[in-house]
């Protein structure tokens, strides 16, 4: 049978005179075969007996009530409450298990209190050795614990009061930096410094004296500490790059093969290998020693920077790493190659002897500071064969020259063999095709000296093809001895006319591209020279290779022009009419005279000159009334009407400051509440009929009267709108007349004085202005129809009032049925 138990502990407070405290613990479920718990904290120093917890569902009538298992007579029971008789100590003991037994109804029953002592701060760290000593060695990376402080607290290890923190409090000596050395606060663990790892030297201090301190309570201001000494010894480092090895490649083995060792001199550790090479290519044994485990290519890599890392047992690094460099040396186990199978060549014709024309080279992958990559070139074959020795390469160079005095005859291509091969004997091959080309000896000749004339009208178009003439060439057709290059030598100083060749024919066209003008030239004579792109072997450019082609430009009655094709003008508003403000001049290739006339001025504000160009207005401009006004003015030659051209005039009307600012909008309906409302305002709007230099920015202001301006206020929202609000707090509610004046930006300014009716009212809480209305003729009251709605809504409220009355009495309520109170726990008789 399981019963739910209330434990309460009873004691007094700290101070010795202080009342009787009863504290509700805990609520647990108790069994017959279960324990009873409860926490007592140890070293209580009130008054005794004292009392710790009153015992459960003790049945009623019990008797004979006793505590056992209290070796030193510390527990007692009285009146069905436990209590001690002194205070307890966790650390002498933490638990107590005692025995309850009581009798009732003749029967003897019994059962388990545990008493659980919670823990105190009574206790100061220590260090576990008094002095302490440890060993860094040269060459630790920072972070890398050497040695661990090690403190005990015999405080619960489960509560702050053992939770210890460390520290340094001095260094001795201070050199060469007085933070040398890092203690870990939560575990103890000393490690150098970032300073102390860079600066660490055995020569120049060996020993060092740290003085430590151990804090509990997470190192609070209030936690208990102690103090002690720790010596640290600075030892040399076997740890250093090895020397570099040399290794020949293609070792016959057997593997693996001990090519170096390394050592690091301090606590156990671990190496792994780091580097560009194959996985287990190398390896390294936990004593350090790196095997070579299987053969090396020098083609492939000819050397290995090897990384090699120190690390403790968790993986972690503890010094920078060291290198090993491993050197391949070579073998001559690799044929020369030549990097393509074939090769292409050109030669002339008349070539002479010695004249280079390729050259060949093999690769060989040996070390290229060893005789194994020395290669030797020889002629293996040539076809087609011919009687005269045509071509030779050198043993050494591979460079393939003519060995005969020249070409002349030979077949128009042969293909030849060349072997490479080094001194051991290994070879290779590859095939050079040589081309035999034909020489430029015949230059390029026109079949007259002189073209034309050709005449084209002064409005030809760009593109147009005047003539076409040809050189021709007595070389081989189709190759660059053959072609022509044209060029137009003198005559064309302005690039009116541009050549255009036909590859294939050799042919050249006379091009017209730009627009001519018979005024400014009226016949060119273009000089054309004829040469081959390829330098002439034999003869020379002679006056054969030279034409002049003839043209006459035939005059054309040209239209007016115009310097621009849009005219910007800025006229003042309210300027006398008459005034010129512009002078539009137009010109005519053929001096022909110009008649100038306007299109597009509808409201006749303008005229011109018919003569001159000059053009006027007709009557004074209003800026408000239009600010730009756009027209063409037509120039027509005097000669031929069809010919003309336009041009589009602006004239922009400059702003002057010819009106006064003015309220906008309607404000009969607005008001203002009273007593003020906050940020309750009338926004009153401008305008400004000038432009922005003028109208710009408009300012309000009050009249400067001491009333208005203590009752009114106005704040600028933008340029055009201000606030009118209340500056009082109250006003009566009335119409009042604000006086107030609208200025311009301009200087000086315009301005306009207004006198603005405002309402002010009594509001409502939604803000509505509460304004007495008036009676209409015939009509019932305000104050007659609230006194009927009233007088109905009273009776209505009787009816309801009776009603609900008798229905209570209809139905009476029922007692409630209260909750009993708790009552207080009395000890039993």
């Amino acid at each position: 049978m399981c019963i739910i138990v209330y434990v309460h502990t009873v004691h007094h407070s700290l101070c010795c005179n202080g009342p009787l405290q009863v504290a509700l613990l805990q609520s647990v479920g108790l069994c017959v075969a279960e324990a009873l718990k409860i926490g007592v904290p140890e070293n209580y120093d009130g008054i005794f007996p004292w009392y710790l917890t009153k015992l459960p569902n003790l049945p009623t009538g019990y008797r004979n009530l006793t505590v056992t298992g209290d070796d030193g007579g510390i527990f007692g029971v009285d009146s069905g409450f436990l209590y001690a008789l002194k205070p307890l100590d966790r650390e002498k003991q933490p638990t107590y298990s005692l025995q309850v037994s009581f009798t009732a109804a003749g029967v003897t029953q019994s059962f388990t209190v545990e008493v659980c002592v919670s823990d105190k701060n009574d206790n100061v760290p220590e260090f576990i050795e008094e002095s302490m000593r440890g060993v860094v060695q040269l060459g630790l990376l920072k972070g890398i614990p050497f040695m661990r402080l090690e403190a005990r607290d015999r405080d619960d290890p489960n509560t702050a009061h053992a939770e210890l923190r460390y520290g340094q409090i001095d260094q001795t000596p201070n050199i060469p930096s007085s933070q040398m050395f890092y203690i870990d606060p939560r575990t103890g663990e000393v490690s150098l410094t970032e300073e102390g790892a860079s600066t660490l030297d055995p020569e120049m201090c060996g020993r060092y004296r740290l003085t430590v301190i151990v804090k509990d309570m997470g190192g609070k201001p209030t936690a208990f500490y102690s103090t002690g000494t720790m010596t640290v010894e600075v030892t040399g480092n076997t740890w250093a790059s090895p020397d570099p090895v040399r290794l020949q490649e293609n070792l016959p083995g057997p593997y693996p093969i001990a090519i170096s060792q390394v050592k690091w001199s301090g606590s156990p550790v671990e190496y792994n290998l780091e580097g560009e090479f194959p996985e287990m290519l190398f390896t390294i044994s936990r004593e350090g020693v790196i095997y070579l485990n299987a053969p090396l290519d020098r083609e492939t890599q000819d050397q290995f920077l090897i990384s090699i890392v120190v690390e403790r047992p968790d993986g972690k690094e503890i010094a920078k790493p060291v290198e090993l460099r491993v050197m391949v040396g070579d073998a001559n186990d690799n044929r020369p190659t030549f990097p393509q199978t074939q090769y292409h060549a050109v030669i002339k014709e008349l070539a002479g002897k010695g004249t280079e024309i390729l050259t060949v080279q093999a690769a060989d992958n040996d070390d290229p500071k060893t005789d194994n990559v020395r290669i030797f070139y020889r002629l293996a074959g040539q076809s087609p064969e011919n009687p005269r020795a045509l071509f030779r390469v050198d043993p050494d160079s591979g460079v393939i020259s003519v060995q005969a005095d020249d070409l002349v005859g030979a077949a128009r291509q042969y293909t030849l063999t060349i072997t490479a091969e080094d001194a051991k004997g290994l070879n290779s091959s590859c095939t050079v095709i040589i081309d035999i080309q034909d020489q430029n000896n015949n230059p390029p000749v026109f079949s007259q000296s002189m073209y034309g004339p050709f005449h084209l009208p002064e409005d030809a178009r760009v593109g147009a093809m005047v003539t076409t003439v040809c050189a021709s060439d007595g070389d081989e057709k189709g190759r660059d001895s053959w072609l022509v290059d044209y060029r137009l030598e003198s005559g064309n100083e302005e690039e009116i006319f541009t050549l255009e060749a036909d590859r294939q024919t050799n042919e050249v066209s006379v091009i017209l591209q730009k627009v001519l003008d018979y005024e400014h030239m009226r016949e060119y004579a273009l000089v054309l020279s004829a040469q081959n792109p390829e330098a002439l072997v034999h003869g020379e450019y002679g006056p054969a290779s030279t034409a002049t082609v003839s043209i006459i430009i035939d005059d054309i009655n040209e239209g007016p022009s115009l310097p621009e094709s849009h005219y910007e003008v800025a006229v003042r508003e309210g300027e006398d009419p008459g005034r010129v403000i512009a002078t539009i001049r137009a010109s005519d290739p053929d001096s022909n005279p110009i008649r100038y006339s306007l299109r597009g001025d509808t409201k006749k504000h303008f005229t011109i000159d018919k003569d001159s160009g000059e053009l006027r207005t007709v009557q004074s401009l209003d800026r408000e009334e239009n600010s730009t006004y756009t027209m063409e003015v037509i120039a027509v030659d005097g000669k031929n009407s069809s010919l003309s051209v336009t041009a589009v005039v602006t004239v922009h009307i400059l702003d002057v400051n010819d009106n006064s600012p003015v309220l906008v909008g309607d404000y009969s309906w607005k008001y203002l509440c009273t007593p003020r409302w906050e940020d309750q305002a009338v926004v009153l709007a401008s305008r400004d009929s000038d432009g922005p230099q003028h109208g710009g920015r408009l300012n309000f202001s009050l009249r400067s009267d001491p009333t208005v301006r203590r009752n009114w206020k106005l704040t600028p929202i933008n340029d055009t709108h201000t606030n009118l609000s209340l500056n009082t707090p109250h006003l009566p509610p009335e119409v009042y007349m604000v006086p107030f004046t609208i200025s311009d930006s301009s200087s000086p300014p315009r301005s306009t004085f207004i006198n603005l009716p405002v309402t002010v009212c009594p509001c409502n809480v939604r803000g509505n202005c509460r304004t007495a209305a008036k009676q209409l003729q015939g009509m019932p009251t305000v104050q007659s129809t609230l006194g009927i709605l009233l007088g109905t809504l009273g009776v209505i409220g009787i009816i309801l009032t009776v009603v609900f009355v008798r229905l209570s009495y209809q139905n009476p309520r029922p007692k409630s049925k209260t909750n009993q109170e708790r009552v207080p726990l009395k000890p039993s008789a």
